[in-house]
């Protein structure tokens, strides 16, 4: 339990909360550019909750149609359909999620917001140390993360345009995707076979949690299971893994320029497993806000910059990067910021050591005062 433990959980909620409002007191997040990003944003979620909604529609026109050679006011089968199909789209292959994890593959627009909160999380932190000791600072993040290349296609950093650079990047994302709609679709159904379907979602959770919490914790998430509603179950389960999915995806614009080979990306997720969830979960749930969720996913992936600075180290530059993922694995400050006060969350401001990390406003700063 030692990295999925309740309080990493909540300080991820919380950082959901603060991220969010860091994010949101960038005032070139409300330049014309992004003025006119967000009402596209808005636009394509109005799009894309039609076109979530458009199997529903079709349906209920075809049980219409139907409607006008049988009475289906003494029936319940056509009522049990429609929410079957939401619930499958939502709750089960989590559709909404899914198309606005691939607009990233598509358009630049979430890297790049990624990238100026970054560059404004570290202008603010200057300002509120302005009064101490620049050698005493941390190195900064933006300066030297910019000069990293990202995949081909991958979070629109380069290569956006490219059509193959963008089916290469996209291909991993839909295997992924289809391999985990798929799973999900088989578990869901054969939850409804006879005798052994009361215990699939339990076992099914049983065999996700074990592995990230342990076996005792993992028996009590099966005890309950066998008592709750099979939808509940669902909706836990489901929740689970889409909070999970959509953190990977918000730190896409991070790996795709800091190179994890696959093990050492795995210990990093592990490593943090409890405080990733805790901030995933929490906007996993306004993503649900009806029109609105590419908006907020925007807001998600600003708000994803302020979290890398609490949980890694500042990068050094490309020339300098061979052996730093390695140390990044190991959540060095974990338990400093983990017992931190809610307003104290930029206490640890212990200047960096990573060679080449330098603080190139420290200059600048020490003049203005004196130093």
């Amino acid at each position: 339990m030692s990295n999925f433990d309740p309080n990493a959980i909540i300080r991820g909620a919380q950082l959901t909360i603060v991220g969010a409002y860091r994010a949101l007191q960038n005032p070139s997040l409300f330049e014309m550019t992004h003025y006119r990003q967000a009402l596209f944003a808005v636009l394509i979620g109005a799009a894309l909750r039609l076109l979530i909604s458009a199997p529903i529609f079709g349906m209920k026109v075809l049980l219409g149609f139907i409607g006008l050679f049988t009475d289906l006011s003494a029936v319940t089968w056509d009522d049990d359909i429609i929410s079957s199909l939401e619930f499958l789209e939502h709750s089960v292959l989590q559709v909404s999620v899914f198309l606005m994890s691939a607009m990233r593959y598509l358009v630049p627009t979430l890297d790049d917001m990624f990238m100026q909160s970054l560059e404004w999380v570290d202008k603010t932190y200057l300002l509120k140390h302005a009064d101490e000791s620049p050698d005493g600072l941390r190195a900064l993040y933006y300066p030297n993360l910019r000069m990293y290349a990202g995949k081909a296609g991958g979070a629109g950093v380069v290569g956006a345009k490219d059509k193959n650079g963008v089916i290469e990047a996209v291909k991993p994302f839909l295997v992924k995707y289809a391999r985990r709609a798929g799973i999900s679709i088989a578990v869901y159904f054969a939850s409804f076979l006879p005798v052994v379907g009361r215990f699939v979602l339990p076992a099914a959770s049983f065999y996700s949690f074990n592995k990230a919490v342990g076996p005792v914790p993992a028996g009590v998430v099966f005890g309950v299971g066998l008592l709750l509603p099979k939808r509940w179950m669902v909706v836990f389960l489901q929740g689970y893994f889409a909070s999970r999915g959509l953190m990977r995806e918000l730190l896409e614009p991070y790996f795709c320029r800091i190179k994890f080979d696959k093990e050492q990306k795995k210990r990093w997720f592990r490593e943090r497993e409890g405080l990733l969830f805790g901030f995933g979960v929490g906007f996993y749930l306004l993503l649900k806000t009806p029109w609105l969720g590419v908006l907020i996913y925007g807001i998600a992936e600003a708000s994803t910059a302020y979290l890398i600075t609490k949980i890694t180290d500042p990068p050094p530059p490309p020339s300098a990067s061979e052996g730093f993922a390695e140390t990044q694995v190991v959540w060095k400050n974990k338990h400093e910021f983990m017992k931190l006060d809610l307003d104290k969350l930029d206490r640890l401001n212990v200047k960096s050591v990573i060679k080449g990390a330098e603080n190139p406003f420290a200059s600048s700063t020490a003049r203005k005062k004196g130093l």
